[in-house]
């Protein structure tokens, strides 16, 4: 069975101006931006190329309790370019880190901002996404797995 990780609930103070900041800053798509119920609110963003989307919520309840604002840290985005992204960034308006470069390796680059909440966002730079996305490593392992051949992504 696959586990799939497609929406991460993000929890902010202003759900209006957290849209317009992760649309138009950071260019995500609004898949959803509807009551989905009385009284509770989803607006779901997709980064552009990305499987997994956030979900700012109003009015949901929550089984397993329900976050404050401005407490998540350690969310990544992973770009080809880190230089080509950083001016994207600015040019939207983002404040953003300027990128460091930890070693020459492939990914040990990464700059940083938060929202308007202060959840923190790193982005990383993954060059070796360039040639090969994730999406078909990911269906080049399905088709092993049918072959059983037990490659891994990586």
């Amino acid at each position: 069975m696959d586990w799939t990780l497609e929406v991460i609930v993000l929890p902010v103070t202003d759900i209006d101006r957290a849209r317009d900041f992760y649309r138009d800053k950071l260019g995500f798509h609004v898949d959803i931006d509807d009551e989905v119920m009385p009284g509770a609110r989803v607006v779901q963003l997709t980064p552009p190329g990305s499987g997994c989307s956030i979900a700012l919520t109003y009015g949901l309840p929550s089984p397993t309790g329900t976050p404050q604002p401005g407490t998540y840290h350690g969310l990544q985005l992973c770009v080809t370019d880190i230089d080509a992204a950083h001016a994207e960034l600015v040019g939207r308006g983002v404040e953003v880190s300027e990128p460091q470069r930890y070693t020459s390796d492939d990914g040990a680059t990464f700059m940083y901002f938060t929202d308007p909440d202060g959840n923190g966002w790193a982005v990383q730079e993954y060059r070796r996404r360039e040639t090969e996305p994730l999406y078909r490593l990911l269906a080049d392992q399905a088709a092993g797995n049918r072959g059983n051949t037990g490659d891994t992504v990586g």
